[in-house]
Parts: structure tokens; C-alpha cells; sequence
């Protein structure tokens, strides 16, 4: 299996250390180089490559480390104790906000962010053993549109089967 194609729950909590980080960290980049692209173009406008490059990594290489630092903890957690169970995932959530707190050299913010991250990862282990999810796939097509007049049906009845505008004319023989 490609590397770059590993996904978190491929193998279970506790095992493939190397794999889970690169599942973790491919959403990470991902993000850190969206806000990167934001906050270059419209907050911080360096002038030139070097300085550029500095805010990508100054946003993406944070963003990493705390993707790394839950997963590490998370592992480390369910080896440690013998569990697979959502005390792993809310103490791999503090140690992301660790990570947040030491970047923003706030200790206050890393204990919220913390928190927040802590209660989300719970929320995400109750969904996996529960077997529902955040944002459940839906379908490409779906009804209404962006010119809701033309393509909104819900309210009126279906039309017939056999619907035409008028009936045929008869032959004359």
C-alpha cells in the first residue's frame, strides 16, 4: 500500500506509529499550507522568497507537530494503558494544545485549545465505536441548484407519465 494513501483506522489504536502520523500530518499540510496561502496574501505580506517561505513554515510546521504530538500520545496512551477506549484520544487532544500553546507562547491558549481538542477527539472516538460520522457522505446530485426557480420541483406534483401539450390530430383518409 502507497504511503501517502495510509489512513488513520487502517490498523488499530496502538500499533503503526509511522503510518498514523503520516495519515494525521497529510491534513495537517494541507491546512497549514491553505492558511499559509491566506495569511501570505492577505495578513502578513512578506516581500521576497526567504521571508515567504518562512510564514509557510512559521503557520504549516506548528500545525504538524501537533497532528504528531496526538498521535504519538494517543499511542503511547493505549500501549501504556492497556485500553483502547476515549481517555487516549482526549489525552492526545491536550497534548496538541500543548503544541498550540507553546507557538503562541500562551499557556492560557494551549490549555483552552487543549480542551477543545481533547472533547473533539472523544467526540471522533465515539463516533468510530458508535458508527456514525461528522460529515456523512451525500449523493452529487441533489435537488435545487443556484437557480432554485428552474430546478425546485419539491413543491408541485410529480407530472404524468405520458404528459404532452395537446392530443394528435386524426389522419383524414
Amino acid at each position: 500500500m502507497s504511503l501517502l494513501r495510509s489512513k488513520y483506522y487502517d490498523h488499530p489504536d496502538g500499533e503503526d506509529a509511522f503510518g498514523k502520523i503520516v495519515a494525521t500530518n497529510k491534513y495537517a499540510v494541507s491546512a497549514g499550507l491553505a492558511w499559509s496561502m491566506f495569511d501570505v496574501l492577505t495578513l502578513s505580506k512578506p516581500q521576497g522568497y526567504i521571508p515567504t517561505l518562512g510564514r509557510f513554515a512559521y503557520n504549516t510546521g506548528p500545525l504538524m507537530g501537533m497532528a504528531t504530538a496526538f498521535t504519538l500520545t494517543t499511542l503511547a496512551a493505549t500501549n501504556a494503558r492497556g485500553k483502547d477506549d476515549k481517555i487516549n484520544y482526549f489525552i492526545g487532544g491536550f497534548a496538541a494544545g500543548g503544541v498550540f500553546g507553546a507557538w503562541k507562547h500562551n499557556h492560557v491558549a494551549g490549555l483552552c485549545v487543549g480542551l477543545f481538542l481533547g472533547m473533539a477527539g472523544v467526540v471522533k472516538k465515539m463516533s468510530i465505536e458508535q458508527g456514525w460520522e461528522f460529515f456523512p457522505d451525500t449523493p452529487l446530485r441533489q435537488h435545487g441548484g443556484l437557480n432554485i426557480a428552474d430546478n425546485d420541483w419539491t413543491i408541485m406534483a410529480d407530472r404524468p407519465k405520458n404528459w404532452t401539450t395537446e392530443k394528435p390530430k386524426e389522419q383524414k383518409a
